[in-house]
């Protein structure tokens, strides 16, 4: 009998379900509602894990009861104390299959990375960065951002690039074009009319103002990629103490880059690597064109006693294919 793994990516944006067969051939798809605990509580994260898990099954041509093992990427699922709400939705569904409840960096990881291990650096709104090395066994950091000293997405390059034009206004940093560029994206006249209204609330320093600054980093304006610079060196320093944690220095591992902020210029990539070649010389940086989905229902798999790896290129090949079809 054909065994079935269903792996889930629980986000901030969106809910999406995979459901693949043990030859790595996704079979079934479905997309849902934004699901964060933190933000729809409980109730909101089991009815769309519901919701999504029962369309995957139908398109899959299955029940529910044929879920051998089971994967969940949850956003913002970064402490203990959340486990047993989890488990609790999950329980609900009704599935009599071991599973893996996971922060959503770990599905990126597993799916990005050829071996299944290695470490997973996150920056799209913020940052976050996690590993797991070849016996399973995890590091991480918080993933709470700059409250905790971890800037690396969309959000601390802006922050970062309203301090530098603060800094050329008061002349206690240099003249940098980012001044202009964002006035002209608040629809400000002076600079101190913008500040003013960053100040007051009329304006929020937000990460999807991000190509602001790399409009900047494109122009070649010295300040602009300095704070870029800045803050892909702290996502390389996010992934050096995950690669201590794990003891993994001396090893050749991948570290997988997932999210939208590596499409702003090639010099992050090229920054992380300097910053995390000191620390562990044969790691090996690639980009994450997986869907997290495919890294759930990896976790799935394993936690049934699956080898995954042998199927993980038709499992991606095809989840695209679903995913394609399906929009």
């Amino acid at each position: 009998m054909t065994r079935y793994f269903l792996g889930l990516d629980v986000g901030n944006t969106k809910t999406h379900a995979l459901v693949v067969n043990e030859d790595g051939q996704a079979v079934g798809f479905a997309r849902g509602k934004p699901a964060n605990h933190e933000t729809y509580g409980e109730a909101g994260f089991r009815e769309t894990m519901r919701e999504v898990t029962l369309g995957a099954c139908q398109q899959a041509g299955i029940g529910m009861a044929q879920i051998a093992g089971m994967g969940f990427g949850v956003a913002g699922y970064d402490w203990d104390s959340d486990l047993s709400m989890m488990q609790r939705a999950i329980d609900g569904l009704g599935i009599a299959a071991p599973y893996a409840v996971v922060n959503d960096a770990v599905p990126g990881l597993i799916a990005g990375a050829r071996q299944g291990w290695g470490v997973c650096i996150s920056a799209g709104t913020s940052c976050n960065c996690r590993g797991r090395d070849q016996h399973g066994r995890e590091g991480r950091v918080t993933g709470e951002g700059m409250i905790f000293a971890e800037a690396g997405g969309g959000h601390e390059l802006v922050y970062k690039a309203i301090g530098a034009i603060s800094k050329a206004w008061s002349k206690r940093g240099p003249t940098t074009m980012l001044t202009e560029l964002f006035m002209a994206h608040y629809g400000e006249t002076s600079v101190i009319a913008m500040l003013e209204g960053l100040a007051r609330g009329k304006y929020r320093a937000r990460a999807v103002d991000a190509p602001v600054v790399f409009k900047a980093v494109e122009a070649g304006d010295p300040v602009a990629i300095e704070v870029m610079l800045w803050v892909s060196r702290e996502l390389g320093d996010l992934a050096n103490g995950v690669i201590r944690q794990l003891g993994i220095e001396a090893l050749a591992f991948e570290v997988v880059l997932a999210g939208s902020f590596y499409k702003g210029s090639p010099l992050i990539t090229q920054s992380i690597t300097e910053t995390i070649k000191p620390v562990a010389p044969l790691a090996e940086l690639v980009r994450l064109h997986a869907p997290p989905t495919v890294g759930a229902a990896m976790l799935g798999m394993e936690k049934a006693g699956v080898d995954f790896t042998r199927v993980r290129e038709r499992m991606i090949a095809t989840t695209a294919t679903i995913e394609e079809e399906s929009a």
